[in-house]
């Protein structure tokens, strides 16, 4: 009977947790929706992740610098039913990313829109 009542407490408790921990996550707060960037890059590394997915790519200004980037996309979990997997980007794929730039100035942004080379679009979570 001690088992079985510590293994409900034990339940209960992480039960109760669990959403404390949940509103823990920043969300999109660091991005500005009035600072939006398209930028044309080569993809230097694709994280598909939890709880943000992120795409390194290189940028060229228009001084022909090159510039370093980093996109952040909603997690692994929400852009699967999409048919996103690990290797949805690759380093070298040309890709024209549009998102919303960190209010911080970094060379930071939330992805909005990802078409590749060929002009495909891939799809994203409304809720990036």
């Amino acid at each position: 009977m001690t088992t079985i009542w510590l293994t409900v407490r034990a339940a209960v408790t992480s039960f109760l947790l669990m959403p404390g921990s949940a509103s823990g996550h920043h969300g999109w707060a660091a991005f500005d929706p009035k600072l939006t960037v398209t930028l044309k890059g080569t993809v230097a590394a694709f994280h598909f992740v939890n709880p943000h997915s992120v795409v390194e790519f290189d940028v060229k200004d228009d001084k022909d610098q090159g510039q370093k980037w980093q996109g952040e996309l909603t997690s692994a979990i929400r852009l699967a039913p999409k048919g996103w997997t690990a290797t949805s980007l690759e380093a070298g794929d040309e890709v024209t990313i549009t998102g919303y730039r960190a209010q911080s100035g970094v060379r930071v942004m939330r992805i909005t829109r990802i078409l590749s080379s060929n002009g495909k679009e891939l799809k994203l979570d409304s809720e990036n």
